[in-house]
């Protein structure tokens, strides 16, 4: 079930995973005193609640559990999620009880809609963030998403544990030129129906793809970093639908189904069941190849102006019962240990939120030895990063697209 986070009117009490819920949570911990924070830290689980469709970040975050489990003694469960409004509903229904102790999510992955509803009513624990010792690492000056989720200050809110960009993939044993643009794209399509498509919104991936081609048709880009509600967003909308209008009948199955996510878009690459698809990492494509996912003739590209970036957070509710397990687990997630094994395409492939100048010389040279995969973009192939639209355009444009296009799944 999908949950749309608008404001105050959330419906609360929606069912999610079950998990324990401890009578009394700990003390919010000192972040100033970092060892009072390990100290309290030890012994407590973290029930992280995160997205849970790609065996990949599962395995990461498997292993991420594993070493703060043997350095500090935090026991990690994952939760995990098909929807990451799910587990702010959670926390929404808890706070409407009453329940502002010992609360059942401890750490969530998020970013825009859902951090934006969640600092909107009150939901997350801090500043807390900027405060652990591996922040220190983190590249503000040159990846300022970092502090700004989807436009939202992130005020220590949040926790940056990696980069995203929108990148396209193909077969070069199937194709010898892309679509270099949306309007390309459906002109491409005209030729070659059928052989694309993207997943159904409110997946995070079919949603992005809405925003991307947005981006690319509104008159001026700018109006999308302000609320939809204070502009006529009718009027700047109307170039999504009609591009949709074309689009639609041109798609994979005449846009009468869709994949679930991402992973099944890879599996339709593999099937050859469509021609281009795309990530939010070059990274994963490179891992996919890695793992015989797709064969190793795949390549990454970027449409011709940009595509959209954005960053990846934890944060941590208001009532969460192991705060200081979470913060401990989310700063070494920032760790160039952690960051260094995530970027590598052999286990996720995701770009890392780390400034190079700023770690020690031995992991400068680990980042820099690092074989990013023979699909992997360098950062001089990825072309602008388009700014994420403020998240009132993501939830207006998932309500409106359902209403239009929606299936059953």
């Amino acid at each position: 079930m999908r949950v749309f986070l608008a404001g105050l009117s959330i419906v609360a009490g929606l069912a999610t995973a079950a998990v324990a819920i401890p009578a009394k949570a700990d003390p919010a911990p000192d972040i100033g005193n970092w060892q009072s924070v390990l100290d309290q830290a030890r012994g407590q689980t973290v029930y992280w609640h995160a997205w849970g469709g790609e065996p990949r970040i599962n395995d990461y975050i498997a292993w991420a559990g594993e070493q703060v489990q043997e350095r500090y003694g935090i026991n990690v469960v994952q939760v995990k999620l098909s929807d990451t409004a799910d587990a702010v509903a959670k926390v929404l229904s808890e706070k409407t009880a009453g329940v502002d102790d010992g609360g059942a999510v401890d750490m969530i992955w998020l970013n825009g809609e859902n951090f934006a509803a969640m600092k909107r009513n009150d939901l997350l624990f801090g500043p807390w963030a900027e405060q652990t010792p591996n922040f220190a690492y983190v590249d503000v000056e040159g990846k300022p998403t970092v502090i700004n989720d989807f436009t939202i200050p992130t005020m220590g809110l949040e926790a940056p544990w990696g980069m995203a960009q929108v990148s396209f993939y193909y077969d070069t044993a199937r194709l010898d030129s892309v679509p270099g643009s949306a309007q390309e794209l459906l002109e491409w399509l005209v030729k070659h129906p059928g052989r694309f498509t993207y997943p159904q919104p409110p997946n995070y991936m079919g949603s992005t793809f809405l925003k991307q081609i947005l981006t690319e048709l509104v008159e001026d880009p700018k109006v999308l970093q302000q609320p939809a509600n204070q502009v006529d967003a009718e009027k700047v909308l109307a170039p999504l639908w009609g591009y949709l209008e074309d689009l639609q009948p041109l798609l994979w199955r005449n846009g009468q189904a869709y994949p679930q996510n991402g992973a099944s878009l890879r599996t339709m690459m593999a099937d050859n069941e469509i021609d281009i698809a795309f990530s939010f990492s070059s990274g994963e494509v490179s891992s996919a190849i890695e793992a015989m996912e797709l064969p190793d003739t795949v390549r990454s590209y970027v449409f011709d102006n940009g595509t959209l970036g954005n960053t990846n957070f934890v944060a941590i509710p208001y009532n969460a019962s192991a705060k200081a397990g979470a913060v401990v687990l989310a700063d070494f997630l920032m760790s160039p240990e952690a960051q260094l094994r995530k970027q590598d395409p052999q286990y996720w492939g995701a770009d890392t939120v780390l400034a190079m100048d700023k770690l020690p010389a031995d992991m400068q040279k680990a980042f820099a030895d690092l074989d990013l995969g023979i699909a992997s973009l360098s950062p001089s192939e990825r072309g602008k990063v388009l700014p994420e639209p403020h998240p009132s355009w993501m939830e207006l444009v998932e309500t409106e697209w359902q209403k239009r296009y929606g299936v059953a799944q």
